[in-house]
């Protein structure tokens, strides 16, 4: 039996009270859940997507266009109706299929087939040379790593999560979640303010060195958190365009945690001579900032187009199979500063840089 596990699906599956009965789908992913938990299950799953909020959007006005009458994405939920619309949307985002999988099976490894082709066709593996400029810059204090909490806990229990604000106002982020013996909770926070500094401080650095810079997140699975470090690296980068452009942007609602396609698409509203003069502003920047990676050197997109195209664990060893790599506005491969706020997984790439330095490509 073949199950369509795609944006759209899931998007349908959990709507169907806004569908006509013809239209409805099935919720592909709670029986996909229900098979995982059966011993005799044989489940194939080919690639399919970890969608962005943009992504999600997209897939929305596409069904909408088609005459499916879904809610539109509440970016900013004004009542409960709205909070459980964006609720249930945030079920079919980021990497909706895995959890399910892996809740029946965590066996993840490859086939032996799956293998041998590998070895017969692999990838291209650039040159190292011992000269690379190439590394991993990453926080020493205030990241999630260094402000990390965990206990075991001593019975089953219910937990609630609240957030204790600077004025002493207390906001309940979830009210209960239902615990197990021996289960591990475990809490962690980034600083803001060392966030911003060690931005600022690694910007100078890659323009003073003269190496290119490049941000590398993991916006899909880290869908709440990974998004916002992403934003404040483009508004930091762009610090003065955002400063004399602020209120327009506000008005428009841009949000650069989605990466500067929301800018460019919020901003086509505008008068053609706005529009000009902010993209000016925007290009202006970059006279004292280093040179940006990017993800696509023909269309112009860079390093900071969407969080979804900067995964890191698909982008890093793009990076290390490229020589230590990234493409510049012209289509040159060249050396670059890969920013990782997260010391937990930049640490390993900086070990494996440091490895194929001085022992080659692998």
């Amino acid at each position: 039996a073949e199950s369509d596990i795609s944006v759209a699906a899931r998007v349908l599956g959990e709507f169907p009270e806004f569908l006509k009965e013809e239209q409805r789908a099935p919720n592909t992913l709670a029986e996909l859940g229900k098979k995982t938990l059966q011993a005799d299950a044989n489940i194939i799953k080919l690639p399919n997507i970890s969608a962005s909020v943009s992504q999600l959007k997209a897939a929305i006005a596409e069904l909408q266009g088609k005459g499916y009458a879904l809610p539109d994405y509440p970016d900013q939920p004004k009542d409960d109706k709205e909070k459980d619309i964006k609720a249930r949307y945030g079920k079919c985002i980021g990497s909706a299929v895995n959890p399910v999988l892996r809740e029946g099976n965590s066996d993840r490894r490859a086939p032996a087939a799956v293998k041998n082709y590998a070895r017969k066709n692999p990838h291209s593996m650039g040159e190292w040379s011992q000269a690379s400029r190439s590394h991993v810059s990453h926080m020493h204090h205030g990241d999630f790593y260094h402000g990390e909490k965990s206990m075991t806990l001593d019975r089953a229990r219910e937990v609630k999560m609240e957030l204790i604000t600077k004025s002493g106002k207390t906001i309940v982020l979830k009210p209960k979640v239902a615990l197990l013996d021996r289960e591990v909770i475990d809490s962690m926070f980034m600083s803001k303010k060392a966030l911003l500094e060690f931005y600022e401080k690694e910007i100078e650095d890659a323009r003073k060195t003269g190496v290119m810079f490049s941000l590398h997140v993991k916006a899909t699975m880290m869908k709440v958190s990974h998004p916002i470090v992403f934003g404040h690296c483009v508004r930091i980068f762009y610090k003065d365009a955002f400063a004399k452009h602020a209120k327009t942007f506000d008005e428009l609602g841009v949000n650069v945690n989605n990466g500067m396609v929301d800018l460019y698409s919020k901003i086509e509203t505008l008068p053609q001579s706005q529009r000009d003069e902010i993209k000016r502003d925007l290009h202006a920047c970059h006279e004292n900032r280093p040179e940006l990676a990017m993800v696509d050197s023909a269309k112009g997109i860079t390093n900071f187009h969407s969080p979804n195209d900067i995964i890191v664990d698909a982008s890093m060893p793009a990076m290390i199979r490229n020589s230590g790599k990234m493409w510049d506005a012209n289509g040159r491969l060249k050396d670059v500063k890969a920013v990782m706020p997260e010391s937990t997984f930049a640490r390993i790439y900086q070990e494996i840089i440091n490895f194929c330095k001085w022992h080659g490509a692998f």
